[in-house]
């Protein structure tokens, strides 16, 4: 088994989390003797925008990454990993000067309370998903204590290590004809109001949330329709925020969602089934006949079942 560099710290027993988000992380310390200097934080072993997927329970690949994470966040690489963040938001986000702020408030790399250290904003959270979807990985803390505060309040960790660009993160992406091409293909119908509308977003129907390492693939401009109607479905923003939350709720609680309190599932039951696992290609099987999976099937069984009652 990969032994823990002794110089790596584990210092709690269990897991720290993020329920909101599904993320995992574990409390370590880091000594760095040569540079007389130790860092304390939390390492994420859950994090899907980056495909880290590894359990707690799992010494052997829990050690090797925590081996991985430590030289990379040795001190002495910090001023070069610096210099590229600071080239990255100058000629690739020179415009996301809302987010850069943010940024700047985190870039030490240690924990800042969403209260009294990083920018009022009043669409705080989008500016954080926003860092996450540049490829930033950054720990989350919704119970710390602030002593400037006096009380527990959100915190936030940026750790300084690569950042994963929009093609290499948790998530797929397309191109702008591509894109094109889904909302053709898919008639600009909303698929949750059934009409046709506009400012809509294609939505995967198979949740990110599910998703490894091995699930991503490239979204290419030469998709038939066969592939666009089987993967897609069109929502508006709304709807797509409303979908990843019930996703997320079912993720963590094993309950798979309903629509409009139908508890009405084409295949399967509202229990997910045990058999089939949690995350990974195989997993979509089991968000096969959730209403929120693919609803235009989920519609029109449900106006086939009641048509022959």
């Amino acid at each position: 088994m990969t032994d823990l560099n002794k110089n790596i710290t584990i210092l709690s027993p269990n897991e720290k989390k993020h329920t909101k988000a599904s993320e995992r992380y574990v409390h370590v310390r880091f000594d760095y003797e040569k540079e007389k200097m130790h860092w304390e934080g939390w390492i994420p072993i859950e994090y899907r925008r980056t495909g880290v997927h590894i359990e707690f329970s799992n010494k052997k690949s829990l050690y090797a990454y925590l081996n991985r994470i430590y030289i990379e966040m040795n001190p002495q690489k910090y001023s070069e990993w610096e210099k590229s963040q600071n080239e990255f938001w100058n000629q690739e986000k020179n415009k996301a000067n809302i987010t850069k702020t943010f940024f700047d408030g985190l870039k030490d790399c240690q924990w800042k309370c969403r209260t009294c250290e990083l920018p009022e904003n009043p669409n705080f959270a989008r500016r954080i998903q926003d860092l996450k979807e540049f490829g930033y990985t950054i720990a989350t803390d919704t119970k710390r204590f602030c002593p400037k505060c006096n009380k527990n309040n959100t915190h936030l960790l940026l750790l300084p290590i690569k950042r994963y660009g929009i093609a290499g993160n948790g998530y797929e992406t397309w191109s702008s004809k591509l894109r094109n091409k889904i909302l053709q293909v898919l008639q600009n119908i909303d698929v949750y109001e059934n009409r046709h509308s506009t400012n809509l977003l294609p939505d995967h129907k198979f949740p990110e949330i599910r998703w490894d390492e091995q699930t991503k693939v490239d979204n290419s401009n030469d998709m038939t329709d066969s592939e666009i109607k089987s993967k897609f479905q069109l929502l508006t923003n709304q709807r797509n925020l409303q979908k990843r939350e019930v996703c997320r709720e079912c993720f963590q609680s094993g309950k798979r969602g309903n629509l409009f309190g139908i508890k009405y599932y084409y295949a399967g039951e509202e229990q997910w089934n045990k058999n089939i696992p949690s995350k990974g290609k195989c997993a979509e099987q089991g968000c096969v006949g959730c209403p929120w999976y693919d609803i235009a099937a989920w519609r029109n069984s449900l106006n086939e079942k009641l048509k022959n009652k």
